[in-house]
């Protein structure tokens, strides 16, 4: 066999272990090798790199008899890779807000509210630090939620760039989630934000250039 199609096979063997760990919750190695028809070997191979990149981990079980044995299941970190549709969710209740006159006026406080809620979570790190300080600090923020952050310097100062954006199909819809991150940035940071560019409007990123960075 090629290097190739044993590194294809070695990651389709470890997909086939999360996807099994995910239909049947706690398995043993012994378990998982007799789904596969693979060694047990070969299993505690896959499950040592699965346990190493943060994808499941292990449980000792004890037994009435015989020795106690480790139950694998997956991690919050897996769980993201099994497909999600939360997205359509939350355009769904936010539709029904919209069509209904009394109720359509939510929306906004919904959005002003989670601005409120992310700035009483966060405000305390940006406590007894420079501006600079403050733009890396909602950098680590930004990137921890998904939002795969860049710093820039350049002749004008410091810009911040955000290539991904989690909640895309919500903010396409409702620009309400574009103008709250701003002025989220703006509470956060104590001085004035401008977006340059934005995902939501066809940018092929989102950037904020921080005044006095």
């Amino acid at each position: 066999m090629h290097k190739e199609q044993a590194v294809r096979q070695e990651g389709s063997t470890r997909q086939t272990v999360l996807t099994l760990l995910k239909t049947n919750g706690q398995m043993n190695a012994g378990e998982l090798a007799r789904q596969l028809q693979i060694t047990e070997m070969a299993v505690r191979r896959h499950l040592g790199t699965l346990e190493r990149d943060g994808l499941i981990a292990p449980t000792i079980v004890r037994q009435a008899m015989g020795r106690p044995t480790h139950m694998f299941s997956l991690t919050e970190q897996a769980e993201l890779l099994f497909p999600k549709n939360y997205h359509v969710l939350a355009l769904d209740l936010l539709e029904e807000l919209e069509e209904d006159p009394e109720t359509a006026v939510v929306i906004g406080k919904l959005f002003e509210g989670r601005k409120r809620k992310l700035f009483d979570r966060y405000a305390h790190r940006m406590e007894g630090k420079t501006l600079q300080e403050k733009v890396a600090e909602l950098a680590v923020i930004q990137n921890d939620g998904g939002y795969m952050v860049q710093m820039e310097n350049d002749a004008e100062g410091l810009v911040l760039h955000e290539y991904n954006c989690p909640i895309a199909h919500v903010a396409n819809r409702y620009q309400q989630a574009c103008q709250c991150e701003l002025a989220l940035f703006e509470q956060l940071l104590g001085t004035e934000v401008e977006r340059t560019e934005c995902l939501a409007k066809g940018g092929g990123k989102c950037s904020y250039r921080i005044a006095g960075a």
